[in-house]
């Protein structure tokens, strides 16, 4: 029988059964609270990435064990204190936060160590913030976003992993350029109208015809390499479902 709380509550009982014997409890992503005791034996986890993305709240002291669990998905999440956030840090991979509505500059620039993030729940971005989550080395999401400042657009096109923009209805034709050299090297995502958008703005500064042939070939390699990366996974993806 597996072991459950009445009230989806995390508790320190659950987590050591959860160590022993991950089978006998229901799936961590269903507890809404954690109990500051049950994150700590959590943080002696070494069967691989937890998904709490249930959790409707975090205490800092909660923060800190679970840096150390292997969590990859908090996405229940709305709100997170700034001592949470530099403790979750520690994390030097992904982390998903796709709850979290605001973020804090002082939030931002702790995550900005993770290895990759996705924030896709965030509406706005202070330019600060921008600056902070920049500097993360992998993939970006920030989905969420509908417009983007010239200088959080500058900021962002610095990032040196993916970046998600898929959110985005407009753009400034400053952060247009801002962007453009992570659309030509094919590490940016935004909707199909921003795309050309930027390739156009790009394109129009240009005054020497080989530099301009040149850089419209190098962006139709690199979008033809993301469609045949996204072909080859849904690709292999309907191959496992026949299996």
């Amino acid at each position: 029988m597996k072991l459950m709380s009445e009230k989806r509550i995390l508790t320190k009982e659950i987590a050591e059964q959860f160590l022993e014997d991950e089978d006998s409890v229901d799936d961590l992503y269903v507890f809404s609270s954690i109990e500051d005791a049950a994150a700590e034996s959590l943080s002696k986890n070494k069967r691989g990435y937890l998904d709490l993305s249930g959790l409707k709240e975090l205490s800092d002291a909660a923060a800190e064990s679970l840096s150390h669990s292997g969590v990859y998905s908090l996405n229940g999440l709305t709100e997170l204190s700034d001592l949470a956030a530099e403790s979750l840090s520690k994390i030097k991979r992904e982390l998903r936060l796709d709850g979290l509505t605001q973020l804090s500059d002082a939030a931002a620039e702790s995550l900005s160590h993770l290895g990759a993030s996705s924030l896709s729940g965030l509406t706005e971005l202070s330019d600060a913030a921008a600056e902070s989550l920049s500097k993360i080395k992998g993939e970006l999401r920030l989905d969420g976003l509908t417009q983007l400042s010239d200088a959080a657009a500058q900021s962002l096109s610095r990032h040196k992993g993916v970046l998600n923009l898929n959110g985005l209805t407009e753009l400034s034709d400053s952060a247009a350029k801002s962007l453009a050299n992570k659309q030509f090297s094919g590490d940016l995502s935004v909707s199909e109208d921003l795309k050309g958008e930027i390739v156009r703005n790009k394109l129009s500064d240009l005054s020497d015809e080989k530099e301009y042939q040149s850089l419209k070939e190098e962006y139709n390699e690199a979008e033809a390499g993301r469609k045949w990366e996204i072909y080859s996974l849904n690709h292999l993806s309907n191959e496992n479902n026949y299996e």
